[in-house]
């Protein structure tokens, strides 16, 4: 394996410009992890810290995180109308603009309805914005640079994960103590809001547009609704398509169970099984602990894979995401007062996670997307991945409180086992061209 400075400064060329992927795969994909993360996680401390009930939290978030699944059913048009630098620029704006809306209705004697229906249209711009984001990621990077950046994809994806439930949890620790619970998470709200209206304007900048191809695309909605079908029916057409939508779900299924669980496992009182942490302590712990753990993983994970070709590193990657399953078991089972042990913990959660991750990322792009319909056929399998971590999800909650957090982590640790076994068996389609960018490095 070769780091060698070269792979970081790489240039692609597009309408006369020479833009290196440093210049934009870190912010595009930051920005994609952003509102995901905080509609999935950031979302069920504020709501818990404003008095909703467990069981809604639970389910409300998961629901609203349905457009990442259905984003197939309007991919095709993606690649039709307009450019995939129109529409990353546009959802990121328009983003931003949502999540200042929600900071000012937390105030309303409705805020809950009214808020998660505005996290709703938050979740259509975002799921949208992956559409073409990802698209633009495929048409501009050869697979050897997908292989090389996948990392750095990675990376930046789950920074904005550290950055939410890391740094913004904690300042809303911070801000709870200043200005009460409502005031707190308006400015958190506020302040996301910035951050995707700022990164909109640089991308509007420096983002690369690749050339459309018109020919052939349709010109009327019968015609459009015609190629939406057909690429439906050509994504199941595809080789070991069966046997690759169980590997998407299985893979992150068991996650899909402890990710809105974790940080009420986390805040919940000790009494109660949890661990009695407050927001602070909570930010701290992924801000720091997890930081750097996640980082380190994800680009390693890359290089690794170029090193080794995916074939023959997916079990390995697969193996190391379920390993945090194992730490979050023996948290609930002895729950430490340890802030280390416990950091100690979340620092496996997001080396596995970050590590594991790219390897289903790439997989889906190079095995499940390659066709005629390439950035529609990956958003059909990202949707069907989130899909199932949303269904799990939106369970969670009835589970934890039947179950208590003890039995539920153990329950979710034998989630790992299927997931496990579908990868040490899947089949590739296409022949590994991740060992081409072994040689490259």
């Amino acid at each position: 394996m070769n780091l060698n400075p070269k792979n970081l400064t790489e240039e692609t060329t597009y309408n006369g410009k020479r833009i290196s992927p440093a210049a934009w795969v870190p912010t595009l994909y930051f920005a994609m992890g952003m509102p995901f993360v905080v509609l999935n996680m950031v979302c069920t401390l504020m709501y818990k810290g404003m008095g909703v009930s467990d069981a809604q939290i639970a389910f409300w978030t998961s629901l609203i995180m349905l457009p990442w699944t259905l984003k197939p059913l309007w991919s095709p048009f993606l690649e039709i109308y307009k450019t995939k630098k129109f529409f990353v620029v546009l959802t990121q704006l328009l983003t931003g603009v949502l999540f200042a809306l929600v900071a000012f209705a937390l105030h309303l004697p409705s805020f809950f309805p009214v808020t998660i229906a505005i996290l709703s249209v938050i979740a259509m711009s975002g799921a949208t914005h992956d559409i073409a984001a990802d698209g633009t990621y495929m048409s501009v990077l050869s697979n050897e640079e997908q292989a090389r950046w996948i990392g750095w994809q990675g990376a930046f994806y789950n920074i904005a994960k550290i950055a939410a439930t890391g740094g913004l949890v904690y300042l809303a620790g911070t801000f709870i103590g200043h200005f009460g619970v409502t005031k707190a998470w308006m400015l958190i709200m506020l302040i996301i809001a910035a951050v995707m209206v700022t990164i909109g304007i640089y991308h509007y900048a420096v983002l690369p547009d690749p050339a459309k191809t018109t020919e052939g695309s349709p010109v009327s909605l019968h015609d459009s609704l015609h190629e939406l079908l057909e690429v439906f029916l050509d994504f199941f057409r595809k080789r070991h398509i069966i046997y690759y939508i169980c590997f998407i779900v299985l893979y992150r299924f068991a996650e899909g169970f402890v990710m809105k669980i974790v940080p009420l496992f986390l805040k919940a009182p000790r009494a109660q099984q949890g661990l009695g942490l407050s927001e602070q302590e909570i930010g701290l712990c992924y801000g720091t602990f997890g930081a750097a753990a996640f980082v380190i993983g994800s680009i390693l994970a890359g290089y690794y894979i170029a090193w080794r070709g995916l074939q023959k590193s997916l079990f390995s990657l697969a193996l190391v995401f379920n390993i945090p399953f194992v730490a979050y078991t023996l948290l609930a089972v002895y729950q430490p007062e340890s802030l280390w042990l416990i950091g100690g913990g979340i620092v496996m959660e997001y080396f596995g996670y970050g590590f594991g991750f790219v390897g289903l990322s790439l997989f889906m792009m190079q095995q499940v997307a390659p066709g005629r319909h390439q950035m529609a056929h990956y958003a059909f399998a990202s949707g069907i991945m989130n899909l199932g971590v949303m269904l799990p999800g939106m369970l969670s909650g009835y589970f934890s409180d039947h179950l208590g957090y003890r039995m539920f982590f153990i329950v979710v640790l034998a989630c790992t086992i299927p997931a496990l076994l579908i990868t040490w068996f899947v089949p590739f389609t296409y022949p590994d061209r991740t060992k081409k960018a072994k040689a490259a490095a």
